[in-house]
């Protein structure tokens, strides 16, 4: 028992007190995000937590969109971030709300705290509202609207709800404490004027909840549990609390936070993707480069390797940074196993075997996966034209170079030794061609001992390649500068976030490769079909990740 109380974390041995105490009977937990934007990184801690914890407790999950504020949310982003929780395998069932399900059950809520003499109509301005606040070392001071009667407000709030006041004309306050040293328990703010249309409620409602009100009340409403947030929210956590307590809701949900997630050298600012969205310097909210969920998914990234990434970050009370390459490493060593190794050539020359048969094809038994026996074998034909890769042939080759050069031998991966015997030049001096003559006593598979060679490399066979676009990524940061420029708070971009290699050829094992199907390119690194601009008469792969690391998982 006391090793199984080590390993659990502070959010889980807080449950388990709850449960053995008798506060709740179940664990109910939720995701509640706003559909303003894609879901990014840092959004996937959040949704496998909470799905894991009531996965773990046998309790419920319940999928909530906290669509309060109109101004930035679309059906798109509801869309996109349903796509995005259900790929990373979170099951909400039935339970899928809405917070605008309840802004009758708000408004109630509301005028119960205008008649409990809890709440006001107040007539300041936002920036008097400010001004009037205090600071962390001043009290605030009351509004003089703070002590209208019940029934002035009772009036004005139907009014606010009528539409009888302009945007920002009126709001609903709260009433605490304006000397509170927590400055969000001074007089908050619970409900503005705001004639906006509601991609869900329609043109209803012309006041909408603020939050820090809606929230718990939403929670309290679905009976969830353990409202597990971001370490932001702790400061919000007193207004959570008396908001449920005011508002009489028994049993009362449990706000508990923990540390975001951050990754270094990384966008997520959602006002930062929409400006590179608009200014077409990425494709969409999608784009490879960034790290919204569904970008690592379109880029080739697994459910598999988040989950592994979110696991190895754990779950704490401290902010700290991770660095990029821990997510690369995830992602490697969940597709090493499972995906096969194909030839890919990416910087195309014709190889030419002079001696072999003109017109001959033999067909080559390559294994899928040398360390995965259960991913089987796939036949490669073998001709005289291949493709190899440019780097792998250099006319004055430095030492220790052991690929091809004139009057060097190399194995061709899974066939045979070719020794270089010459090459053509176009006019500008670019090798168009590299000449060889083969052994055919050295086949692979055959148990060859007469001599051994030090360089192998891969190709494909020229007449039966498919062709390919390959799009390579790196950081679309400048990691050296870092994520923004501290003068003006721009990004600091990488001029050469994006190569787009567009004449490059992979083995006819390709023909049938679909969206997100994902491959180990012997020698180059993972990649994925692009799930946007791929076809199958013009494939287009996205490298996910190198096959180097600079990671090391600690001891």
């Amino acid at each position: 028992m006391e090793n199984e109380a080590v390993s659990k974390n502070f959010i889980e041995l807080e449950i388990d007190k709850d449960l053995k105490e008798g506060v709740y009977d179940n664990v109910c937990t939720r995701f509640p995000p706003e559909p303003n934007g894609y879901l990014h990184i840092g959004h996937a801690k959040s949704i496998l937590l909470n799905y894991g914890l009531a996965q773990k407790y046998n309790g419920t999950f319940h999928m909530r969109f906290d669509d309060t504020n109109p101004t930035k949310e679309k059906t798109e982003f509801v869309e996109s971030i349903m796509e995005d929780i259900k790929w990373l395998g979170a099951d909400w069932k039935e339970n899928l709300f809405f917070a605008s399900d309840y802004f009758d059950a708000m408004y109630e809520c509301a005028v119960k705290l205008i008649k409990k003499g809890k709440a006001f109509v107040c007539d300041l301005t936002a920036e008097e509202i400010r001004e009037y606040r205090g600071t962390l070392t001043e009290a605030g001071k009351n509004s003089p609207y703070r002590d209208r009667s019940v029934e002035e407000n009772l009036e004005l709030f139907e009014a606010m709800r009528d539409g009888r006041f302009k945007d920002g004309e009126k709001v609903l306050r709260a009433k605490i404490d304006m000397a509170s040293p927590n400055i969000n328990m001074r007089d908050p703010v619970i409900y503005r004027v705001a004639h906006l249309s509601h991609h869900n409620t329609g043109d209803k409602w012309c006041i909408y909840p603020m939050y820090d009100f809606a929230h718990p009340i939403e929670d309290a409403i679905e009976k969830i549990t353990h409202s597990i947030c971001t370490l932001e929210f702790e400061d919000h956590r007193p207004l959570y609390d008396w908001v449920v307590r005011e508002c009489e809701f028994d049993p009362a949900p449990r706000q508990i936070e923990f540390a975001k997630m951050y990754l270094t050298n990384v966008v997520t600012g959602k006002r930062y993707i929409k400006k590179l969205v608009e200014d077409g310097i990425v494709d969409g909210w999608d784009d490879p480069r960034l790290v919204s969920i569904a970008a690592l998914r379109r880029r080739g990234f697994t459910p598999e390797s988040l989950k592994m990434f979110v696991e190895l970050c754990g779950v704490s009370k401290s902010n700290s940074s991770v660095d990029y390459s821990m997510l690369e490493y995830c992602i490697r060593e969940d597709l090493k196993m499972k995906k096969p190794r194909m030839m890919a050539v990416l910087d195309p020359v014709k190889l030419i075997i002079d001696n072999y048969p003109e017109g001959q094809v033999e067909y080559l038994d390559v294994a899928n996966n040398l360390e995965n026996e259960e991913l089987g074998s796939r036949k490669v034909p073998f001709c005289r034209e291949l493709y190899i890769d440019r780097e792998d042939f250099m006319e004055e080759p430095p030492k220790k170079y052991f690929r091809l050069f004139p009057g060097n031998e190399v194995r061709l991966m899974h066939a045979y030794f070719v020794k270089c015997v010459s090459f053509v030049k176009d006019e500008t001096g670019k090798v168009t061609e590299v000449h060889c003559t083969y052994d055919p006593e050295t086949k692979c598979g055959t148990g060859f001992t007469g001599r051994k060679v030090k360089g192998t490399i891969h190709w494909v066979p020229a007449p039966y390649a498919v062709k390919a676009e390959i799009r390579l990524y790196e950081n679309i940061v400048d990691e050296e500068k870092g994520v923004y420029n501290k003068e003006d708070g721009s990004l600091n971009l990488n001029p050469n976030s994006l190569t787009i290699l567009k004449e490059c050829y992979l083995e006819p094992s390709f023909d049938d490769a679909k969206a997100y199907d994902s491959f180990q390119f012997v020698r180059q690194g993972y990649f994925c079909v692009d799930a946007k601009d791929s076809r199958p008469d013009a494939l287009v792969f996205n490298r996910i990740v190198s096959l180097k690391s600079s990671f090391k998982l600690p001891k």
